[in-house]
C-alpha cells in the first residue's frame, strides 16, 4: 500500500484535501479552485461526521447510508437549492476515485448523482412504524436508578421522541424551556437561524422520565436542560446519538439510519396518523417548507396500500 492510500485509511481529511489540490477535477475536467476545495473539504467533513454517527466510514458506507445522509440534508436547505445534488456528486467522484485506487469495491452514489434536477427521487424517510413507536414509548418509561448519565440520557430520547426537536435543538435548550402546567406539558424552542420560535406539547409517554431528571438540582438559574455531567460525560453531538442508537438497538431496530433523525420522522408521522395538516406538521417541527412531510405522509398512503392489497381475496 502507498503512502496516499494509507492516508485514505488513517487520515482520510489528509488524503481527501491532497486529492482535491493534485488529481481531482470538475465536470469539465478543469482543476478545482481553492474556494471550491475549501467548500469541498467542509462538505466531505460533514459527510465523514454523519457516517461515523451511524457506525461505517467512506470505505464501507452503502446506498441506504447515503440516502439516510441526503434525507437529513433536506430539512436544512431549501426545496429549491442544489445543496444535496451538490454533495451527491461530491461523494460520487469520491467513490469513483476510491474505486480506482482499490479501496472500494463499489460506488453507492451513483445513481444519486445521475438523478437531475434535484429531488426528482428522495429517499423514503426512515422512521418507527406504529407498533415499534409503542414499544419505544413503553421502554422510556422505566430507567436505570442511581445512574445519573443514564437517566440523562433516557431523558434526552423521550424529549426527542416525544416533541420532534433536533439534536442541535435538544442540546441548547435550558430547563426552563419544559413547561410543565398541571398535566399540560410544552416544550419551548428559541428561534434560531432561519426558524422562528416554536411551543410543542410533549407527549404524555414522555413526562415520567423527564420529570424526575428535572428533579435534579440545579446549578444555576439558567441551566441546560441536559448539561455537562463531568469530563467524560458532556452532551455532545456524538453522545446524543449514541443513546438515541441504543435506545433504537434496544428495540431491535435496524434501519441504515438510527440517528435522532428517526424519531423525528417518527413524531412527525404519530402527527399526521392523528389528523394535523401538512402545514401543521411542518410547524411543529420547525420546517420552512412541507417538503419533508409530504413524504412523510406518503409513507402512510403506500401502508394503506399494502394493507388493502394484503386484505383483498
Amino acid at each position: 500500500m502507498n503512502q496516499n492510500d494509507d492516508d485514505w485509511l488513517h487520515t482520510p481529511d489528509k488524503a481527501f484535501r491532497r486529492w482535491q489540490e493534485l488529481d481531482a477535477t470538475g465536470a469539465a475536467g478543469r482543476p478545482f479552485s481553492p474556494r471550491s476545495i475549501v467548500q469541498h473539504m467542509a462538505m466531505f467533513e460533514r459527510f465523514q461526521r454523519f457516517l461515523a454517527t451511524v457506525g461505517t466510514d467512506i470505505r464501507h458506507f452503502g446506498e441506504g447510508h447515503l440516502a439516510a445522509f441526503l434525507d437529513d440534508l433536506g430539512d436544512h436547505c431549501r426545496a429549491e437549492t442544489s445543496t444535496a445534488l451538490r454533495y451527491a456528486k461530491l461523494v460520487d467522484r469520491l467513490c469513483r476515485h476510491l474505486v480506482d485506487v482499490g479501496l472500494r469495491a463499489d460506488n453507492p452514489a451513483a445513481a444519486h448523482a445521475r438523478l437531475s434536477p434535484w429531488p426528482a427521487g428522495e429517499p423514503v424517510p426512515i422512521y418507527l412504524d406504529e407498533i415499534a413507536d409503542l414499544r419505544l414509548q413503553d421502554a422510556l418509561q422505566e430507567w436505570p436508578e442511581g445512574d445519573e448519565r443514564g437517566l440523562r440520557n433516557q431523558a434526552a430520547v423521550a424529549v426527542l421522541l416525544a416533541t420532534g426537536v433536533t439534536s442541535a435543538e435538544i442540546r441548547r435548550a435550558r430547563r426552563a424551556h419544559v413547561i410543565a402546567e398541571g398535566t399540560r406539558w410544552r416544550f419551548l424552542v428559541s428561534a434560531h437561524g432561519a426558524r422562528a420560535e416554536r411551543l410543542i406539547p410533549v407527549a404524555p409517554f414522555a413526562r415520567a422520565v423527564l420529570e424526575a431528571w428535572l428533579r435534579r438540582p440545579a446549578v444555576c438559574d439558567d441551566e441546560l436542560l441536559f448539561p455537562l455531567l463531568g469530563p467524560a460525560g458532556s452532551l455532545s453531538d456524538e453522545t446524543l446519538w449514541r443513546a438515541v442508537r441504543a435506545a433504537l438497538d434496544a428495540q431491535g431496530f435496524a434501519g441504515a439510519d438510527r440517528s435522532p433523525r428517526v424519531l423525528r420522522n417518527t413524531f412527525g408521522r404519530r402527527l399526521l396518523i392523528a389528523g394535523r395538516t401538512n402545514e401543521e406538521v411542518s410547524h411543529l417541527m420547525g420546517l420552512a417548507s412541507q417538503r419533508t412531510v409530504v413524504r412523510l405522509r406518503a409513507t402512510l398512503v403506500a401502508t394503506d396500500e399494502r394493507l388493502t392489497s394484503q386484505q383483498a381475496p
